[in-house]
């Protein structure tokens, strides 16, 4: 157990790890791994695997009080999944952008408008990917545009079938579920 709480001393830069030296092992088309060695502030030294990627925008589309995902054969999983649209984030692109972007590609639908939600890590353990998941209502026909190594199938989907979906496992992926939760909070309260 950590010796650190929250009534020490306010934790100053030496709490930082420094980098001393980056090892590039993989780039691909998507993502990087590198290797840093770092030095902590007890002056040992320890090894952090990394992965760097552009970032991300997912969208909870509402289509008729339904939630609009796409399902998906995902390889590092081995099995389909169902998602809500979401793509990597092309250089410096504004999220925003992507969002609107990756919803039309994906489902063949148009936003109106896009309200963000949230920003948040993947998995920062280990990588840099930030997502940033908007909300999007008032929908309109669109033309679709996936991927051309992407087969998706698209639905709309009500609460409890995103409720079962989730309990079976066909909903797993973190950004998914958060928007779920995020949909529920909009029925209850009339905010996201």
């Amino acid at each position: 157990m950590s010796d650190h709480n929250n009534n020490g001393p306010e934790r100053p830069e030496l709490w930082r790890e420094q980098t001393v030296s980056s090892e590039p092992i993989f780039q691909g088309r998507i993502i990087s791994l590198q290797v840093d060695t770092v030095a902590l502030p007890d002056g040992r030294t320890a090894t952090r695997e990394i992965v760097r990627h552009p970032g991300a925008s997912a969208v909870l589309a509402l289509l008729d009080g339904k939630l609009l995902v796409v399902e998906q054969y995902r390889k590092p999983m081995d099995k389909f999944q169902v998602e809500i649209p979401a793509g990597k984030l092309d250089g410096d692109e504004d999220p925003a952008l992507a969002a609107a972007r990756e919803l039309e590609e994906e489902t063949g639908y148009r936003a109106k408008s896009l309200k963000q939600i949230s920003a948040f890590y993947t998995s920062p353990g280990f990588a840099d990917e930030k997502l940033y998941l908007y909300f999007a209502e008032e929908l309109e026909k669109g033309t679709p545009n996936p991927d051309e190594d992407e087969d998706l199938f698209v639905e709309a989907i009500t609460m409890e079938q995103a409720d079962a979906y989730i309990a079976e496992g066909r909903i797993s992926d973190a950004k998914t579920i958060l928007a779920v939760y995020a949909w529920k909070l909009y029925v209850q309260t009339g905010q996201i």
